[in-house]
């Protein structure tokens, strides 16, 4: 199987970022060993509410799969019968109000769990004429006894502001679920936006933190994360010896065991808990200042190798987007030797492929992203693309 140099970023495509040394330690170690999950969860809960501030915190297989598990919290709340016939909401409130330019493919999540997505806001701001997208008097006017919870993709970019969504959500007691898979770091985002009034907010493990790449980290309230527990971890046990940790999950409210809910099929394995919790600890210790600063380095020796090559314009995009500063590359279909599309699929089938960032293809643009290259992966991708950008087709 063809290895693959990554210039394009933590992408799960191709298998997100490097997982820490220390993180694959502790998760050869936990493989040899036995854990109660729902102990090891409650503990991990504890180490997510210290490093974000929010009252509990949960593992989750990834960040998508929390944004699933979140919504089924909102939707369920704590009533095991609403658990138990997920993604069935008949009668229930079931509708998550996002604004329009929050809507991506990941949202499908939240479908998935049973909710009816409702759209707020136009598209002025594509079409140019200076109008603000979503305005927060729209997310409020769409508020009903049918609104489960509002959710909230968090970017440099995104409005509303969150602060501004959660003011609203909060006088309508509505949660509110922020996407902030890639918003590490700065490490400070893993408290801003709960201190900015999230519910839930769910981050990327197997990105910036560098833990398993099926991990994701789930922060915020109390109630819901015990909701996500009580619908993800195995429940298929006597109420006579049924157990949960107290600090996860307050057993004595409920009548009874749950089901196995809609959140079983996302089991976290004690690997990728332990892993992730070691990986965690590393993060919040990192240096990340001197990361992007190497990061601006490696970007601005990327671009001075590419500078004389013809057809091409090169812009060093550094504006905190993308956690890493990258290199575009737009290129002049009329004087390039290839065209962007033909260097991505050229740089793919070679060996070892090299990935570069193709999201603006339509644009006739390619994207290098140093974060997750080694030195000479870096002297490789410069070589390559000078190659395929100066020969004849």
């Amino acid at each position: 199987m063809p290895r693959v140099v990554n210039a394009a970023g933590t992408k799960t495509r191709i298998g997100g970022s490097r997982i820490r040394p220390e993180a694959v330690e502790a998760m050869g170690r936990a493989a040899t060993e036995f854990v109660k999950l729902s102990d090891l969860q409650a503990k991990a809960s504890e180490v997510i509410a210290d490093a974000t501030g929010a009252e509990a915190g949960y593992v989750t297989c990834g960040a998508d799969a929390g944004l699933l598990l979140a919504a089924a919290a909102a939707l369920a709340g704590d009533d095991p019968e609403t658990m138990d016939r997920l993604p069935d909401t008949d009668g229930i409130p079931d509708e998550i109000i996002m604004p329009r330019t929050h809507r991506t493919g990941y949202d499908h999540a939240f479908r998935t769990a049973g909710a009816t997505i409702v759209d707020v806001g136009t598209n002025d701001r594509v079409l140019g004429t200076g109008s603000t997208a979503v305005e927060p008097w729209e997310i409020e006017a769409a508020i009903s006894e049918r609104t489960a919870a509002i959710g909230y993709v968090q970017k440099p970019y995104t409005e509303p502001a969150l602060s501004t969504v959660t003011e609203i959500a909060s006088t309508h007691d509505v949660p509110v679920i922020v996407d902030a898979a890639a918003e590490l770091p700065p490490t400070e985002n893993l408290s801003r936006f709960i201190e900015q009034g999230a519910d839930i907010v769910v981050f990327s493990g197997g990105k910036a933190i560098r833990g398993p790449q099926t991990t994701g980290i789930v922060a915020g309230r109390s109630d819901l994360i015990e909701s996500i527990a009580l619908q993800q971890l195995d429940m298929h046990a006597a109420d006579e010896v049924w157990q949960p940790p107290a600090s996860l999950v307050d057993g004595e409210r409920l009548d009874g065991v749950p089901r196995q809910g809609i959140g079983r099929p996302l089991k976290v394995g004690k690997e990728e808990l332990v892993g992730l919790l070691v990986a965690l600890e590393s993060f919040l210790e990192a240096d990340h200042d001197a990361a992007r600063n190497r990061w601006r380095r490696e970007a601005e020796r990327i671009t001075a190798a590419l500078e004389s090559v013809e057809g091409i314009d090169l812009t060093l995009d550094d504006d905190g987007v993308s956690v890493a500063p990258e290199v575009v590359i737009h290129v002049d279909t009329t004087a390039a030797a290839c065209s962007a599309t033909h260097l991505v699929r050229t740089l793919r089938t070679e060996s070892p492929r090299v990935f570069v960032g193709a999201d603006r293809l339509d644009e006739d643009v390619v994207t290098i992203n140093p974060m997750c290259l080694t030195e000479a992966e870096l002297d490789h991708v410069i070589a390559r693309i000078r190659s395929s950008l100066t020969a004849t087709q």
